[in-house]
């Protein structure tokens, strides 16, 4: 089956490429973004993958629906970039990746914690300019302090795991109790004891109209003052201009973030050589307490073998005609 694949890194490309040994399918690779502008590189190609940044909005499907597409196929676990009422409207099924390693953007986002509460950059920073002072390093210790996890799927639980393998108190809060989360001391509750309480507040939720800017300038400040928080899930979880607000006054005392909200633009780009215009994440970078990250928590050797396989098994299945094991369906 032609695939046109749009946002493929070289990484990709060439897991993708050895991986498609198995399926045969025709895979050809555009650099840009697919959106309102370049639908019409997809016309007459029956499957469309995309990745986290792409537009796939009722217009753009439209298009799609028209050149021939029948497939999108999502290589990400979180779809909020495709409308998938319109899809299922048009007759164009979606496919995404259920599950791969959660431990990848678990084990991260424990390693933003970490690189924040110890100010490691900083530390590593300094040295390399034969800085050795430790004024302005002091962290604190997480044994005894209070996590919250707010969305106890597969990653949030692991990442769960760890942090009460470091002695903390892990506090969960999704519309979904999690057995297993349960089962490693975490428990449930309401968003305001978890405002007063958490030192630390890990965001994994996807992004739904119920979630958005579910980080705000009301939640920050009815929380703990110099609480830490960390989103490895989605930018459009956090008001950035709100988190930007608490950090200058102190009731924010920290963020690690691996998305943002505006990332479309930024993000997996090297634009050392150019002059960013977005003056939201500029202000973020200049932060002595704010680590930004370019959407890497899933980049593992073990996450995007599984997320590319699953990928093309899925688009194998389409072409035989066999069920969709992963195709979204609400």
């Amino acid at each position: 089956m032609r695939v046109a694949v749009f946002s493929a890194e070289n990484y990709e490309r060439k897991l993708l490429d050895e991986l498609n040994a198995d399926h045969r399918h025709e895979l050809v690779y555009f650099d840009t973004l697919l959106g309102p502008g370049t639908t019409s590189l997809a016309a007459g190609f029956p499957a469309v993958s995309v990745f986290v940044n792409d537009v796939v909005d009722a217009h753009v499907l439209k298009d799609l629906a028209a050149g021939g597409t029948k497939l999108v196929a999502t290589r990400s676990t979180g779809f909020n970039q495709i409308d998938v009422g319109a899809a299922k409207t048009l007759g164009v099924r979606v496919v995404r990746v259920t599950d791969y390693s959660p431990n990848s953007v678990a084990e991260f986002a424990v390693g933003l914690l970490l690189a924040l509460n110890r100010k490691i950059p900083r530390a590593y920073n300094r040295t390399r300019e034969g800085n050795f002072a430790l004024d302005g390093l002091m962290g604190f210790d997480l044994v005894g302090r209070t996590v919250a996890v707010i969305g106890t799927g597969k990653i949030g639980t692991v990442f769960a795991r760890i942090v009460a393998g470091f002695g903390c108190k892990v506090l969960g809060f999704d519309v979904h109790h999690s057995p297993e989360f349960e089962k490693i001391g975490g428990c449930y509750a309401e968003a305001e004891e978890i405002q007063a309480v958490a030192d630390v507040i890990s965001l994994h939720c996807p992004l739904t109209p119920q979630t958005y800017h579910i980080v705000n300038a009301r939640t920050l400040a009815r929380g703990k003052s110099g609480a830490l928080l960390i989103n490895t899930s989605r930018g459009g979880l956090v008001d950035t201009e709100a988190a930007i607000e608490a950090l200058k006054c102190g009731q924010l005392g920290g963020m690690a973030i691996d998305v943002y909200e505006q990332e479309a633009g930024l993000f997996f780009k090297d634009l050392s050589n150019t002059v960013i215009t977005d003056d939201v994440i500029q202000r973020l970078v200049s932060f002595p307490n704010v680590i930004v990250t370019g959407h890497q928590a899933f980049f593992t050797r073990e996450a995007l073998g599984t997320i590319l396989a699953t990928t093309l098994a899925s688009i194998s299945d389409f072409a035989a005609g066999r069920p969709l094991a992963n195709e979204i369906t609400m």
